[in-house]
């Protein structure tokens, strides 16, 4: 399949997020908590969702110490953290597909603040299930080439499980199921890979090329202000940014 995550993206999210560390991991460290909560489980081993969050936080450089905190924060018998998961779609300029996934305490305070940025930049909210359709979900991990050798690469992520893996750019894209992501990852790390990116994404099954200025200048505005709500964990959209 043709990778979605195209290095030049990649770089500018991979930038955003050294200039913003402990925003991304105040996120990261939301999305464990919720994990250990749902889960009731505190080790990897015995909750898969917590195995997947790990890996991504790891993934994004988070320090062992940090992980650890937030999983004995969450189970302690004192924290009242509350959060729900929270979807939201909708629509950008010219149409551009964008999800939008949160953890918030509030509802009350989330929707209004998404509706409110999908309506200044893009074409607004809409119905749940109106654009997700068009995305599937796969566990994305990027790897930078340097000096890799291909046919290596593609033969050490099919041993881990992965479905496929493809070349963009400068590094090399692999999908997984959302089911076999973590296993895969262990696999790569225990190979010595390390990575630009690693999570479980929504994947779109086609893309929206923008023509115009504005256009291009709105889904910019869009996309960051979205990333810089406390409440959002990841935005997805259709956007061929190439």
């Amino acid at each position: 399949m043709s990778g979605h995550s195209k290095w030049h993206n990649i770089q500018k999210t991979k930038g955003a997020q050294d200039a913003k560390r402990s925003a991304a991991f105040t996120k990261i460290a939301k999305e464990m908590i919720v994990a250990v909560k749902t889960g009731g489980s505190g080790d990897p081993a015995n909750n898969s969702r917590l195995a997947t969050v790990i890996a991504k936080a790891r993934a994004a450089n988070m320090p062992n110490d940090n992980i650890k905190r937030t999983i004995d924060r969450a189970l302690g018998a004192g924290n009242t953290d509350s959060y729900e998961s929270v979807t939201y779609e909708g629509y950008g300029p010219s149409g551009v597909a964008v999800i939008v996934d949160a953890l918030t305490d509030n509802r009350q305070r989330t929707a209004p603040e998404v509706r409110h940025l999908l309506d200044k930049f893009g074409k607004g909210l809409g119905a749940t299930g109106c654009v997700s359709w068009s995305f599937d979900q796969k566990g994305v991990i990027v790897i930078e080439k340097e000096d890799l050798d291909e046919d290596t690469m593609m033969m050490d992520a099919l041993d881990a499980g992965a479905e496929d893996m493809s070349v963009e750019g400068e590094v090399f894209e692999i999908t997984t199921s959302p089911d076999d992501f973590g296993k895969v990852l262990e696999g790569l790390e225990a190979k010595g890979y390390s990575f630009v990116s690693a999570a479980v994404e929504m994947v779109p099954q086609n893309y929206v090329k923008l023509e115009s200025e504005e256009d291009i200048k709105n889904m910019e505005k869009l996309i960051d202000s979205l990333e810089d709500n406390d409440d959002v964990q990841n935005v997805w959209h259709n956007w061929d940014q190439e």
